[in-house]
């Protein structure tokens, strides 16, 4: 079938079509994106803004458009952080399905966890043994473990990069006394999560997902993206720590410019990169492989598993 899947993150609202069946690969078919950054639309009610609405509204109407001009022949839409955690999220969710004739889902923190997981197990596959993966996105980061598809324990921690520079972030570059007290924050927060995750048996690979990760791997001397998904990617803790503590000196221009970042992104990618670089050093991971799949997969995985096999037999 060809699936549109419409991905309400907390930075970036993502229109992706695929062609796949259960069992099969998705094959990418065509792609649409902007950085809306839902989270820099947050007021100090924690409510999304009329403009934020308006915003979204317009891009969903778009995707609609998109997808039935590329013959779509079923639209999936899933909302993360930003909306999740608004104050006013029910009636935005509410509201732009009224107006679009969709029905968004509102996945929750381990629900997004849980997804992503899915999606670096079939990349990586049953060889990987016990996996351990990363996520952090605009609003929100995500921790599983597991030997299954099913992992045995998902956590989602609000320490999201663009949420992080929003709340704790008054200059750019950042105030060395804003750098030590939201690491201090960081760390404390993942911390709590680590003898939760551990007691279940040492991971035999950790993996990290989303675009935070990648870049931070692509400015460590990681290939770029234009060699393709299946080239080997990874990210080493010594390499992390350096950068941490680079990336907090530099304003968001300077950032911009290292290799495979993106101006949209450069502002935040100081607070992701503290984020990333508690997770290595509190879970002790010497060297994090990239994986190219994420959450968006993972919804995609997860629908396709309900589709008969090519080779399932008719029900009489």
């Amino acid at each position: 079938m060809r699936l549109g899947v419409l991905d309400i993150g907390s930075n970036t609202v993502h229109l992706l079509v695929v062609d796949a069946h259960r069992g099969a690969c998705p094959i990418p078919a065509y792609s649409h994106k902007e950085e809306l950054r839902l989270t820099e639309h947050l007021d100090a009610a924690n409510e999304l803004s009329a403009e934020g609405i308006e915003l979204l509204g317009a891009f969903v109407e778009e995707a609609l458009r998109l997808a039935e001009d590329k013959g779509v022949e079923e639209f999936l839409a899933f909302a993360t952080s930003a909306v999740r955690e608004a104050a006013n999220g029910d009636q935005v969710i509410t509201q732009v399905d009224e107006r679009c004739g969709v029905d968004i889902e509102v996945l929750s923190g381990p629900d997004e966890a849980r997804l992503t997981f899915l999606a670096v197990r079939r990349w990586f596959g049953w060889s990987a043994g016990r996996l351990l993966a990363f996520d952090i996105g605009g609003g929100s980061l995500e921790i599983a473990a597991g030997v299954d598809e099913e992992p045995d324990v998902a956590v989602s921690l609000p320490l999201g990069a663009g949420r992080l520079t929003r709340d704790w972030f008054t200059a750019d570059p950042p105030p060395a006394a804003e750098v030590r007290a939201l690491r201090r924050h960081v760390r404390a927060e993942i911390a709590r999560t680590v003898g939760g995750i551990v007691r279940y048996g040492e991971a035999t690979r950790a993996v990290a997902t989303s675009k935070t990760f990648k870049q931070l791997a692509r400015i460590a001397g990681a290939a770029p993206s234009g060699d393709g998904p299946h080239t080997p990617r990874s990210l080493s803790r010594r390499d992390m720590a350096d950068w941490a503590g680079k990336l907090t000196t530099m304003d968001a221009a300077t950032r911009a410019q290292l290799p495979g970042v993106s101006p949209g992104r450069a502002a935040q990618l100081a607070a992701g990169a503290l984020v990333a670089d508690a997770v290595m050093d509190l879970y002790e991971v010497d060297r994090l492989e990239v994986c190219p799949w994420a959450l968006r997969e993972g919804v995609i995985l997860r629908r396709l598993d309900l589709l008969p096999g090519p080779g399932d037999l008719p029900s009489r």
